[in-house]
């Protein structure tokens, strides 16, 4: 097992691979989510023709979704039920994805710089070492590319929206999806980024109405966030090496 794999948070989601295409069923936030974080993306980047790669990709919702929007999609998960779906449901829309059990750090030594466009989306508050996680996509990408990540603030609303209300109260989420101490403040995913040679470009709040299954960009980011981040098209050479 990879070093930044948590195997007890791979397991939550291989538990209900079989319902990952339920918009009904226990990961539905992830549907009513997609076309806001889509849209968002589709903001900064052209999609069409672009190589890019989803990590973490599960069963492959946002990768359905890139590739119909014009990108060319390698999916990348470690979870094997999710990815068996992914591939199913894929083939059935009769959409190209390359669907790959690989992590992040590994195909980034196989693949580096390869890919304009790179998301993460919902798991860096799932593995145990984040930092090395954005590192990993800042490898993936080609200079200029961007990379797209979405995760939880941590903050006393985001505890009581997140994790008291959407797993315990409203029942969104299957309990135990989250876990606090695991979310990142925006100035320290921006941190992360920063070290991985990486430069912020956008940081968006992401609003969810339960009742309404309705999702929509904010300016308040103390609950879900998204944030964008450009490797730098072209490297300072250091002094005294010309």
């Amino acid at each position: 097992m990879h070093a930044n794999v948590d195997p007890a948070e791979t397991a939550k989601f291989a538990a209900h691979a079989a319902e990952w295409w339920s918009v009904t069923g226990p990961l539905r936030t992830l549907h009513d989510i997609n076309p806001v974080r889509v849209a968002w993306i589709a903001g900064h980047v052209r999609l069409r023709g672009a190589r890019a790669v989803d990590v973490g990709c599960g069963g492959g919702v946002l990768s359905e979704a890139l590739a119909r929007a014009g990108a060319n999609v390698t999916g990348i998960d470690l979870a094997a039920e999710a990815l068996a779906v992914a591939r199913e449901h894929a083939a059935e829309q009769g959409l190209a994805i390359d669907y790959r059990a690989v992590a992040a750090a590994d195909l980034a030594r196989e693949a580096a710089g390869r890919f304009e466009v790179v998301t993460c989306m919902e798991l860096l508050e799932h593995v145990p070492d984040p930092a090395g996680l954005v590192r990993a996509c800042a490898d993936l990408l080609a200079p200029g590319g961007l990379a797209f990540f979405s995760t939880l603030n941590r903050t006393p609303k985001a505890y009581l929206q997140a994790v008291l209300a959407a797993e315990y109260v409203l029942r969104l989420l299957p309990r135990g999806t989250h876990d606090y101490a695991r979310f990142l403040r925006p100035a320290e995913l921006g941190a992360l980024c920063r070290a991985a040679g990486l430069e912020v470009v956008d940081v968006s709040g992401l609003g969810y109405d339960p009742l309404r299954r309705r999702a929509f960009l904010r300016r308040s980011v103390d609950v879900n966030y998204l944030l964008a981040a450009r490797k730098p098209a072209h490297h300072a050479v250091p002094a005294g090496t010309v």
